[in-house]
């Protein structure tokens, strides 16, 4: 008998034709020599840029808040002194707001915020009219104030926050005392002004001779910004200043005496800088506040101002006299 061919192996023969026919089938072959993708050209290396030093602050808003402070400051110690009184009760009731505020926020030490505003106010009034006896007087009564406010809460931790709070009484008012005491002279104003200027001149040499030459640390666990040159700066411009404010501000000063001016507030200043870094880097803290846009807080201004203070005021007692 004939043999049928098998209709599956038929369709299998059928399929396999067809896909060699098709484009990609099994004997298909693309036969056609690929391009070799282009490879993208090599970048040039960009040359390192040379790091620029920064100030750390907005320059712009530091300079028009320290402008503003410095108009409301002169016009009110040129024009009526029991004005220029209120200014500086004013900058320690804030001071004091801040300084406990952050003791409270960082280390839990509640310094009672009442007893010292209203005893930081009347110390600065009674330095101004009875001089060192009445901040003396003044100083005393608020501590006491301190000591007895804080017994109405209860007793754990009462010796840290009355000792926190007759710090802060010390530290804030009474050194601010001083600078009413320098108004009560005859030539009181110039003598605020000669406090400020120097001060103000000794923080500027130290910061434009830091940032421009400076290498050498000051120091560095404390305040890593200062720098050796820096200091030379402060000292070089301020005893500068004090030599001509002596001469042709203070009455009976002579150039000398402005050298020696300078050089105490070049020192004074500096250590009052670097005594509230310390306290800022204890409570993990950059600024004080943020009252003032460039500065910080009204603490960050009177840092180098507080200290200096009752050594102008010695200095000055000592070359000229306090009437």
């Amino acid at each position: 008998m004939p043999v049928l061919p098998d209709a599956g192996s038929g369709a299998e023969d059928r399929e396999r034709d067809l896909g060699a026919a098709l484009p990609g089938g099994p004997d298909f072959r693309d036969e056609t020599p690929q391009e070799p993708m282009a490879s993208p050209p090599p970048v040039p290396p960009v040359p390192a840029q040379p790091e620029k030093k920064k100030a750390g602050r907005d320059l712009r808003a530091a300079i028009g808040v320290g402008v503003g402070l410095g108009v409301v400051i002169l016009a009110s110690l040129f024009i009526v002194k029991a004005v220029f009184v209120g200014v500086i009760a004013v900058a320690v009731v804030v001071g004091l707001w801040e300084l406990t505020s952050r003791l409270e926020e960082r280390k839990q030490l509640k310094a009672p915020l009442v007893p010292l505003a209203v005893g930081g106010a009347a110390m600065v009034v009674a330095g101004y009219v009875s001089g060192a006896e009445g901040a003396w007087v003044a100083m005393a009564l608020t501590s006491l104030a301190v000591l007895v406010w804080r017994m109405t809460e209860p007793p754990e931790n009462y010796l840290r926050d009355v000792t926190a709070g007759v710090f802060a009484a010390f530290y804030v008012p009474f050194l601010a005392t001083f600078v009413a005491m320098l108004l009560t002279a005859d030539d009181g104003p110039w003598r605020v002004f000669v406090f400020l200027l120097l001060t103000v001149v000794s923080d500027t040499g130290a910061y434009a001779v830091g940032w421009r030459f400076g290498k050498h640390k000051l120091a560095p666990r404390i305040s890593p910004g200062k720098t050796r040159e820096g200091l030379f700066g402060a000292v070089s411009f301020a005893m500068v200043a004090g030599a001509l404010c002596m001469q042709f501000l203070i009455d009976d000063g002579t150039w000398w005496q402005g050298l020696l001016l300078g050089l105490a507030v070049a020192c004074s200043a500096t250590l009052g800088d670097l005594g509230e870094s310390m306290i800022k880097r204890d409570l993990g803290i950059k600024d004080m506040g943020t009252l003032l846009p460039g500065h910080g807080g009204i603490m960050d201004r009177l840092d180098s101002l507080l200290p200096t203070a009752p050594v102008v005021w010695l200095l000055l007692a000592v070359f000229v006299g306090t009437a």
